[in-house]
């Protein structure tokens, strides 16, 4: 089953968004803890949760309209 939604265009932002957020928090975090520099860890930390938050808000959203009758 495929949901149709008006809004598919920002769905689709948040799901690219939150993937590439996820994709460059992995590779920071891996150069600042090999280089033992905090700045770039903790940058690195923060596109994880960045892109976790984007992609957990766009499953919740999914879920509560399909949830309707």
């Amino acid at each position: 089953m495929v949901a149709q939604t008006s809004d598919g265009h920002v769905l689709l932002v948040k799901k690219l968004g939150g993937l590439f957020a996820i994709i460059i928090g992995c590779l920071l975090t891996a150069v600042g803890m090999t280089f033992e520099s905090d700045g770039t860890t903790f940058f690195g930390v923060l596109f994880l949760v960045l892109g976790i938050g984007l992609l957990v808000l766009k499953i919740i959203r999914r879920n509560e309209r399909s949830s309707l009758p």
